[in-house]
């Protein structure tokens, strides 16, 4: 892990893990007696990182770099999220139940925050290894250049097939790093508990900006209208402003990059862990929204989005480093995949590692900008059975009880201290929710329960 301490924001770098090293490392043939000395040292020391970066004392995150097809799969992927998610609900459930896709939240909530759209994925034997390559040029004859509802029900089957072949492929890099963790660790825990699973959660994520709340209200009244022409003047002032912000992009965004203090960005997503193994994480994309020139059948424009680097050079994404006792904004490698402990990975390793607290910061500025990302969460099987024995006795201590504050010099977005305690209100500990025997869907079940159930900490946000 390195970290950049130049700046009064706080940056974190996650440790990069090239894919050919993996693919080394999680190999079913060690590496013979007569195998470079240099090599072997260095894939120690590559494992000690690791290590280092996803156990008790790291971040919990390490990033995986040169992935074979990464890029184009990333972005062709991406593109699809802005178009789905402004979409009428009505129109989206058909289009999604027609094409096994799925989503977390009701797409009838106007104000919802974020669309994820979701898909179950099964697992597949050496996507990396064999398919990745040769699938690169079909996924750049796939890009899709259209807007329109029209032409996205047309590439649907495009979306479900990249949809189902990165998933693939972030599947692997998971269960390759499992068995690298279950090797120093002793068994195989991890890896076997992936396996049993046969199945993961891929989702789609759209992180929503005000525009593309207005356009859905906006929306939403004229498909309510009797006669179904658009006038809207609010949406055209909209429309107007986005163009705006366009023309200005560098002036809104701030040209020196700066990330401001907390007071400054409100949460895409709230502090929570994960519950599962591994989260896979692609790196994210923003964009702008502006009108097309050319409008739809029903006489409605239609939104196109352009992409954007990230305002202040960061994912958004920020984690709270226990150790620490900071929060940092994690700057994602370009094309690289984040993975991130889950709360299952930390029980079954006995504390070996650690998950990791996180949340989606947002920008204040550009004020019309969205974020895009693409996530496989890894776990075990429903039927998996958790067992305390041998568990750290520290892992049950509330985590608010072991934080000391952070001074403003070590962590200006800490506000003194005030931060970790703020989390921790909304965060339900480890020691509440799990019980010895419990089987994961019994564990997950009273996860979401205490997050988002009726009086959950976080039922209201």
């Amino acid at each position: 892990m390195e970290e950049e301490d130049s700046k009064p924001e706080t940056l974190l770098h996650p440790y990069e893990l090239r894919f050919s090293d993996l693919l080394l490392l999680s190999s079913d043939e060690p590496l013979s007696s007569s195998s470079d000395q240099h090599q072997i040292q260095r894939l120690e020391s590559i494992t000690s990182c690791i290590m280092e970066n996803l156990g008790p004392n790291g971040p919990g995150l390490v990033a995986i770099t040169d992935v074979p097809a990464a890029s184009s799969l990333r972005t062709s992927l991406l593109r699809f999220a802005p178009q789905l998610a402004l979409l009428d609900f009505r129109h989206l459930n058909r289009l999604l139940k027609e094409n096994g896709l799925g989503s977390d939240v009701p797409l009838k909530n106007l104000d919802r925050t974020v669309s994820p759209f979701t898909m179950n994925l099964k697992y597949g034997q050496g996507v990396l290894a064999s398919s990745g390559k040769a699938y690169q040029s079909n996924v750049e004859d796939c890009m899709v250049t259209e807007r329109c509802e029209e032409s996205l029900a047309s590439n649907i089957k495009i979306l479900r097939s990249i949809f189902e072949v990165l998933g693939s492929l972030m599947i692997e890099l998971g269960c390759r790093l499992g068995r690298v963790c279950d090797r120093v660790i002793g068994g195989q825990d991890l890896e076997q508990s992936l396996f049993e699973a046969c199945t993961a959660k891929g989702r789609l994520m759209h992180y929503h900006s005000d525009f593309d709340n207005l356009f859905l209200q906006e929306s939403s009244k004229r498909k309510k209208s009797t006669n179904g022409h658009v006038s809207a003047k609010s949406l055209s002032n909209a429309a107007r402003g986005t163009e705006n912000l366009l023309r200005n992009n560098q002036t809104s965004a701030g040209s020196n990059g700066n990330i401001g203090n907390a007071n400054e960005s409100k949460l895409w997503q709230q502090w929570h862990y994960d519950y599962g193994i591994f989260t896979i994480l692609t790196e994210p994309m923003f964009s702008l929204p502006f009108l097309s020139r050319t409008t739809s059948k029903d006489g409605f424009s239609s939104v196109l989005h352009q992409e954007l680097p990230s305002p202040s050079g960061h994912s958004y994404l920020q984690i709270y480093h226990p150790i620490k006792n900071c929060v940092f904004l994690v700057k994602v490698p370009p094309d690289s995949f984040l993975v991130q402990v889950g709360e299952s990975a930390d029980i079954l390793s006995k504390g070996k590692l650690r998950a990791t607290l996180h949340s989606v910061s947002r920008p204040s500025r550009p004020k019309y900008l969205s974020r895009e990302n693409f996530v496989v969460f890894l776990h075990p099987a429903w039927s998996k059975t958790f067992s305390l024995l041998n568990y750290p006795v520290d892992g049950w201590c509330s985590d608010d009880q072991k934080l000391h504050g952070c001074t403003e010099e070590s962590c200006t977005m800490l506000e003194s201290g005030k931060l970790p305690q703020e989390i921790y209100k909304i965060v339900p500990p480890l020691s509440t929710r799990l019980k010895e025997g419990m089987t994961f869907a019994e564990f997950s079940k009273e996860t979401t329960k205490q997050y988002y159930g009726g009086g959950g900490l976080q039922s209201k946000r």
